[in-house]
């Protein structure tokens, strides 16, 4: 990103927050409807719909729209603005300038995110990315994506407000989540496989209101190509539009804005009475199969403006005020499972929960299985043991009894193979 793009980007987050505070709702609502299942089984939710209830699963899609709605603030803010995306799997430091103070750097102590880089789990590997692209079911392709480190692992390894349900507080959680939404539109792009089985979902309903505005009605199979709302992805210093047709449904003019080379084509067209403008700080290349059509307010234009000595050094910055959020009480999302899973494997365990527990641990597996789950303290002796048969949800109840600390939980196979060791603790 040029220093323009990172000053803006920061003052449009600082900017959200302020009057109706855009932020805040978002991550009310995330926190309010992350997972109902222990609440309301037949409430919808966000998160944590497979295997087992593809009929409520809107986890990649929603996560879309939210990312849309947000960049759409922003362009309302600066129409040159777009979300980037952090690949935690290249950019894995916690020195990176990406945590800088003149970018998400900023709100560390300003909004009391509290991050704890490393403290709670590991960045995705590229192999574990490449491995996940492979998957060709789109249902267990999600519930993977989901679970584990590809997506998971941003929010474990950032903690603080990024292992909460409250999550989007964090604005590198909008950074973080648009790589999701790039490495589905990846996914899709080889497999054109995605489908839900809902025709609605959570905010987008039509009848959720923000800042007096009615949030629109969206069926999650009409954006399940990241095209149908106008979102490009640009990678290795190239952003490739195709197989578009402006409409200016958003917005009265829709701006491409690249820092890279831009290059429209492949039945990339600007239509009739539409208003559309391609800008890039280096280059825009037109190829067959692009078309403005008669009628049509298309142009193409090199962004000299903002690179410049002047424009840097008139640059503005919104105001960086001390705005902590209002203390509410956070769960810690443990759902997502830690370490690497091989994509190949359907017997691994996805879910150990709640962590700190009380009275029992529930533990969901992708495949019903017979298993022994094993109970062990931190001096190596077994507390507890118990058989299950042909089962996906295991349930060890009556722990009152065991002392406040530490635990090992073993779930082992039929065939005496370790299915995952995970600590837990009882509170």
């Amino acid at each position: 990103m040029t220093d323009y793009e990172k000053t803006e980007l920061v003052n449009a987050f600082y900017q959200l927050r302020s009057g109706a505070d855009m932020i805040t709702d978002m991550a009310n609502f995330h926190m309010d409807y992350f997972n109902m299942d222990n609440i309301d089984a037949n409430q919808m939710d966000i998160h944590f719909n497979l295997p087992n209830e593809q009929d409520k699963e809107i986890f990649l899609v929603w996560h879309r729209m939210l990312m849309f709605e947000t960049e759409q603030a922003m362009q309302a803010i600066n129409p040159k603005l777009s979300i980037p995306y952090w690949d935690s799997s290249a950019d894995r430091l916690e020195t990176s300038p990406l945590w800088e103070e003149d970018f998400m750097g900023s709100f560390e102590d300003n909004w009391s995110l509290n991050r704890n880089f490393g403290h709670d789990g590991l960045l995705p590997s590229p192999q574990s990315i490449t491995n996940m692209l492979q998957m060709s079911d789109f249902f267990e392709f999600s519930n993977f994506f989901e679970r584990q480190l590809p997506h998971s692992g941003a929010h474990r390894w950032v903690s603080g407000a990024m292992v909460t349900s409250a999550s989007p507080r964090d604005p590198v959680f909008y950074l973080h989540h648009t790589f999701v939404d790039k490495l589905w539109h990846d996914w899709e792009e080889t497999h054109d496989a995605s489908f839900y089985l809902r025709t609605d979902m959570l905010r987008y309903d039509g009848t959720y209101v923000f800042d007096g505005e009615t949030l629109p009605l969206v069926n999650p199979n009409s954006i399940v190509d990241s095209r149908a709302l106008g979102v490009f992805y640009a990678e290795n210093g190239l952003a490739t539009l195709d197989n578009y047709i402006v409409s200016n449904t958003h917005l009265p003019e829709e701006l491409f804005y690249y820092r890279f080379t831009i290059q429209a084509g492949d039945n990339f067209i600007a239509a009739e009475n539409t208003t559309s403008h391609l800008q890039s700080i280096s280059e825009v290349i037109l190829t067959p199969g692009f078309l403005a059509e008669s009628g049509s307010n298309f142009r193409a234009s090199i962004d000299a403006e903002t690179t410049s000595l002047l424009a840097r050094n008139n640059q503005q910055q919104y105001p960086r005020e001390k705005k902590p959020f209002d203390d509410v009480e956070l769960e810690q999302v443990w759902l997502w499972s830690e370490g690497e899973m091989d994509a190949k494997d359907p017997a691994v365990v996805m879910q150990t929960f709640p962590n700190p527990f009380d009275n029992k641990i529930t533990i969901t597996l992708n495949k019903k299985k017979d298993c022994v789950v094993e109970i062990y303290n931190l001096t190596g002796a077994l507390i507890k043991q118990e058989f299950f048969e042909f089962t996906d949800i295991i349930e060890i109840n009556d722990l009152y009894g065991l002392a406040a600390g530490t635990y090992v939980v073993k779930v082992v196979d039929a065939n005496g193979e370790t299915l995952v060791a995970k600590k837990v603790v009882k509170m």
